[in-house]
C-alpha cells in the first residue's frame, strides 16, 4: 500500500476500548492512519449490490458520518466501497478492517481507495501481518472486529448464506444493536435484511433511525446536542456488562460460574446481573442460570 503501518498492542492507549471485550481480541491489531476513539456504525452488505443498496448505503454513510460518525466496513467490492466512498465524500471518516496484511488490499483495485481513508484522517486495520493473503477463513475473522468496533451493525443487502449475516450475529453476541435496510421481498440480495426485520431488528429507513440506536450519550453526540460523546451520561455498556454478554453468547451459565471467570465477587456479581435483566439484556433461564437475550438466530 505505500502507508506507514504501526502494530497497537492490547492495553496501549490506542487500542480500541470496544475491541476489549473479544475473548480473541486481535493482539497486536496492525495499523495504517488515524484510529481514534470516535464512536463508529458498521455497514455491511453484498460485494454485487443492487442499484436499491447502493443508493441506501451511500445515503446512510453519508448522513452518518457528517454526524460525526466513523463509519465501519471491510473495503470489500459492492457496499462495503461504496459505504467508505460515501463517508469520504461527505467529509467524514471511515475505518477499514481487512482479511489480509495491510500490504495485501483485497480486492486490489481498492488501494486507492485505502491510500484515500488514511489520507483523509481515517484508518485501515488488521490483525493480519505483512504478506498474509486474503484467506476465505479470515473473512469470519475480521466480520468480528467489525462488529466488536460499532455501536450499531446494519445490513443493507445479503443473501441468507452472507458474510453479512454472521457480522450481524457476531453484534447481537455483544449486545450491540443490529439494524437492517428493507428491502422488496422478491429481491434475493434483501433476504438478510428482510430476515433480521422478521426476527425484530429495527428498521435502518434512514440515518436518524440508525442513530436513534445509539447508546443515549452516543445518541446526544451523534444528533450534535454533546460535543464529547465520551463524557455523555451512559455512552457505553460498562465493561464488567459486555464481559458477561460474551460470557453468554454461545452458553447458559449460573451465576456463580460468571464468577469464577469473570473474576467478580458474587454480590457485586448478583447486582450486575439484576440490572441487566432491567435492561432487557440477559434473562434467567431454569437451573438458576442466565442467557443473553438476542433475536438473532442465523
Amino acid at each position: 500500500m505505500g502507508l506507514e503501518m504501526r502494530a497497537v498492542v492490547l492495553g496501549e492507549p490506542e487500542y480500541p476500548e470496544l475491541l476489549k471485550v473479544l475473548s480473541d481480541a486481535p493482539d497486536p491489531l496492525y495499523v495504517a492512519g488515524r484510529l481514534d476513539n470516535r464512536p463508529a456504525v458498521a455497514l455491511v452488505g453484498s460485494r454485487q449490490p443492487t442499484p436499491y443498496g447502493v443508493r441506501m448505503a451511500r445515503h446512510l454513510s453519508g448522513e452518518l458520518a457528517r454526524a460525526g460518525l466513523a463509519i465501519v466496513s471491510g473495503l470489500a467490492r459492492g457496499i462495503d466501497t461504496q459505504s467508505h466512498q460515501a463517508a469520504l465524500d461527505a467529509g467524514g471518516i471511515t475505518w477499514a478492517v481487512l482479511g489480509s496484511g495491510l500490504d495485501r488490499v483485497y480486492p486490489a483495485e481498492n488501494e486507492a481507495l485505502a491510500r484515500r481513508i488514511v489520507e483523509k484522517g481515517g484508518c485501515v486495520m488488521s490483525e493480519f501481518p505483512s504478506g498474509a493473503p486474503p484467506l476465505p477463513d479470515h473473512f469470519p475473522r475480521r466480520n468480528r472486529i467489525i462488529a466488536a468496533l460499532s455501536w450499531v451493525t446494519v445490513v443493507v443487502e445479503g443473501r441468507l448464506r452472507s458474510g453479512s449475516l454472521i457480522t450481524a450475529r457476531l453484534a447481537a453476541e455483544l449486545g450491540r444493536e443490529v439494524l437492517a435496510v428493507p428491502g422488496p421481498v422478491d429481491s434475493a440480495l434483501s433476504e438478510a435484511p428482510n430476515l433480521l426485520l422478521s426476527q425484530g431488528a429495527g428498521a435502518a429507513v434512514g440515518a436518524s433511525a440508525v442513530i436513534g440506536a445509539l447508546p443515549p450519550g452516543v445518541e446526544l453526540y451523534a444528533r450534535g446536542l454533546s460535543d464529547d460523546f465520551v463524557e455523555a451520561p451512559a455512552a457505553r455498556l460498562p465493561m464488567e456488562q459486555l464481559k458477561i454478554l460474551e460470557c453468554l453468547s454461545t452458553e447458559t451459565l449460573s451465576l456463580e460460574q460468571l464468577g469464577h471467570r469473570l473474576g467478580i465477587d458474587l454480590p457485586s456479581l448478583a447486582y450486575i446481573l439484576f440490572n441487566m435483566e432491567l435492561q432487557d439484556l440477559i434473562v434467567p433461564v431454569p437451573g438458576q442460570r442466565y442467557a443473553k437475550k438476542t433475536f438473532i438466530r442465523c
